[in-house]
């Protein structure tokens, strides 16, 4: 018999989050709801420490894993507890083969709370975040980060075909991802860190196995946690390839899937 989960685990942008929107009403009800009856949330997301404020602004609970697993983070008091970062040698390594891959590419980094860029990166979240570009990222590199982000700004590529040629490129150095199947746009974090190994990690310590977990999610950089729940759902208006690792498809983000899957769970008995 089914019973409800002891942790929902949830991306945040075209899951719960209209693309850098805002969090429905019903879908704050679903997960206030959850959290009443003692079920462990985690906000897992490639974001980083500086893009939380729609979980912050709509809840005062919930665990953070943030930068596709590079960082367990408390969100409410904005403080990184643990980090598994790329080590500065492996983030040199990395553009020099990427650069040899794909020779339009341009880089930016994003540290715990600091994001570097090239001059030729063209940032179109973190317009601003650094107003200090640098000729080449390697000179930015000079501390552990938690992602390197790899973008082609004259879309000559897809984030799909940019994943297939980095993923090959890459193999055994970090973890190679996306999060933006229209955009051409990588993430990159160190070898074997991703969501789904840090969420493993974090509910193991509060003694909740993967089957007593569920997760959502709609891009590449969710498929190893929604590999690993033992119940999890694709977003219907997600990456095409999400379904090949959930168990099942909730509803589209916009018409509040997950809200809808959460009711359904918290109506199972303990």
């Amino acid at each position: 018999m089914l019973k409800r989960p002891k942790l929902i685990a949830t991306d945040l942008d075209g899951t719960i989050i209209a693309h850098y929107g805002s969090i429905s009403t019903r879908t704050v009800e679903a997960f206030h709801r959850a959290h009443e009856l003692g079920v462990e949330i985690f906000f897992v997301t490639g974001r980083p420490p500086r893009w939380m404020s729609e979980v912050r602004e709509n809840f005062t609970f919930g665990e953070g894993i943030l930068a596709n697993g590079a960082m367990h983070y408390d969100i409410f008091n904005e403080k990184v507890l643990e980090r598994w970062f790329i080590p500065v040698e492996k983030q040199i390594e990395v553009a020099s083969r990427l650069r040899e891959a794909i020779p339009t590419v341009a880089f930016a980094l994003d540290t715990s709370f600091k994001f570097h860029r090239e001059k030729k990166y063209e940032p179109k979240w973190d317009v601003g975040v650094d107003d200090a570009p640098f000729e080449v990222i390697e000179d930015a590199m000079v501390e552990p980060a938690a992602k390197i982000l790899a973008r082609c700004s004259a879309q000559s590529y897809t984030s799909d075909e940019m994943l297939e040629i980095a993923s090959e490129a890459l193999d055994g150095v970090v973890t190679v991802t996306h999060s933006n199947a229209w955009d051409s746009l990588l993430e990159i974090s160190a070898h074997g860190v991703s969501k789904g190994s840090t969420l493993s990690l974090l509910a193991s310590r509060l003694g909740i196995t993967s089957d007593e977990s569920v997760s959502f999610g709609d891009n590449p950089n969710d498929f190893s946690m929604l590999a690993w729940a033992g119940r999890s759902w694709a977003m219907q208006d997600g990456h095409p390839d999400a379904k090949r690792f959930a168990k099942a498809v909730a509803s589209p983000h916009q018409e509040d899937g997950v809200a809808i899957e959460i009711e359904r769970l918290l109506e199972l008995p303990e």
